[in-house]
C-alpha cells in the first residue's frame, strides 16, 4: 500500500511526512499544492486514502517523498502502478528536477524511462555490472537501435535471463 495511513486524506498523508522533515504552515501547504499539480492528484487530494488506486496511492508515495525537496533522489521502480498520462506527470517531473541540478539515482525495468531520464546507464545482470554508459552509447555498442534490444544483448541473453 506504499506506506500510506488509509484514513488519512493524500494532503494530510503528505503533510505528515513534511512535518517530519521539519516544514510547517504556508511553505509546507504550498509545496504540496505544487506537487498535486505536477503529479495530477487534485482530484484526490483531499479525500481519504482508503480505496485509492494503485497510480494514485503510488502518486501520494511519491509526492511525500518529494515534499521536502531533497537534492538527491534515490527511486525504484517510481512508475510502478501509474497509468500512461501519470507517467507521463511523473516523467516531466523528474526532468525539471535533473534541470534543477537535482542528482537522481533510478532503478527500473521499464527502457521507455530509461531513454527518457537518463544521462548514464547501468546495465546490472545477476548482481553483476555487465554495461556502462549513456543510452546511446550503450545501444552503440550492443549493435542496437534501441535500448530495450541493447540491454537484453548486454545481458548476454535473447531472453533476458542469464544462463
Amino acid at each position: 500500500a506504499r506506506g500510506l495511513y488509509p484514513r488519512l486524506t493524500a494532503r494530510e498523508n503528505i503533510a505528515y511526512f513534511g512535518e517530519l522533515q521539519g516544514i510547517k504552515g504556508d511553505v509546507l501547504a504550498k509545496r504540496i499544492d505544487a506537487l498535486a499539480q505536477e503529479l495530477e492528484m487534485q482530484d484526490f487530494l483531499e479525500r481519504p486514502c482508503k480505496g485509492f488506486s494503485q497510480g494514485q496511492r503510488a502518486k501520494v508515495a511519491i509526492a511525500r517523498a518529494f515534499v521536502g525537496n531533497p537534492q538527491n533522489l534515490l527511486l525504484d521502480e517510481p512508475g510502478n502502478g501509474l497509468d500512461v498520462m501519470s507517467n507521463r506527470a511523473l516523467r516531466r517531473y523528474l526532468l525539471r528536477q535533473k534541470e534543477q541540478g537535482k542528482a537522481i539515482l533510478l532503478s527500473t525495468h521499464i527502457m521507455q524511462e530509461v531513454t527518457a531520464l537518463c544521462d548514464e546507464v547501468v546495465v546490472i545482470a545477476a548482481g553483476v555490472i555487465k554495461a556502462v554508459g549513456t543510452p546511446e552509447a550503450l545501444m552503440r555498442q550492443a549493435g542496437k537501435d534501441n535500448i530495450e534490444d541493447a540491454f537484453v544483448a548486454l545481458i548476454g541473453s535473447d531472453e533476458g535471463i542469464m544462463a
